[in-house]
């Protein structure tokens, strides 16, 4: 997949699709309420939040999951910042991400924040959140990452769409930049992604799934 901006059609005038995959960025339903239950409560977060904590991510797309992490840890009361980092092959314009986060107020405050200083890649101080993301294939650029991260949110467009980011090669990529004892979600329960983390060492789990989608998948690393 070569590095460029992401290409976009509008569902309704407010849900973001992708030309590149013909998949939607957001559940249609309530990706916000979609985004806490598959990749916090996924998770384990907020309870496992703790000093220097550090989520790691395959699919910027509009940063809704950013936001809803950093709403979680500023409630928590946490100090110093969260650490973030995502990996987008195809990064969204700033105009296209502040159209699409107007369909979640609850997050406004954050998306305002974030969207005053975004230059649509690259590294953002946000105070108590220090974000990176980093444009390109992650196929290429996760090996070559130096970071580690407590919690994966494997948030690519759908397997059957965009199968280059769920492939077992990538996914153990994403073990070998996990912690001991960290984690991994995904709202998909492909069998493929699921025996591509387990072959990466991860003990992984079919949970109930947000709304329409019946499971989802949860790994742990020991």
């Amino acid at each position: 997949m070569a590095d460029q901006q992401a290409r976009l059609s509008w569902r309704d005038g407010t849900v973001p699709v992708s030309d590149q995959f013909d998949d939607p960025y957001f559940s249609i339903q309530d990706g916000l309420a979609e985004t806490e239950h598959v990749f916090l409560a996924g998770n384990d977060l907020p309870v496992r939040f703790s000093s220097g904590f550090r989520i790691a991510e395959l699919g910027f797309g509009t940063g809704l999951n950013m936001l809803a992490a950093w709403r979680a840890w500023e409630a928590a009361g946490q100090a110093g910042p969260l650490r973030f980092t995502s990996f987008e092959a195809f990064p969204m314009a700033p105009a296209d991400m502040a159209k699409a986060l107007e369909a979640f107020p609850a997050v406004a405050p954050w998306a305002e924040r974030f969207l005053g200083k975004w230059q649509g890649s690259g590294t953002c101080d946000l105070g108590s959140l220090q974000l990176e993301v980093i444009a390109g294939d992650a196929r290429v650029s996760l090996p070559e990452w130096t970071g580690q991260a407590d919690a994966w949110f494997l948030d690519g467009f759908s397997p059957a769409k965009n199968p280059e980011l769920w492939e077992e090669a990538l996914m153990g990529e994403v073990a070998v930049h996990t912690a001991a004892g960290g984690s991994a979600a995904t709202y998909t329960a492909a069998g493929f992604v699921r025996r591509g983390l387990e072959a990466a060492g991860f003990e992984v789990t079919r949970i109930p799934g947000y709304g329409r989608k019946r499971h989802m998948t949860k790994a742990v690393k020991p």
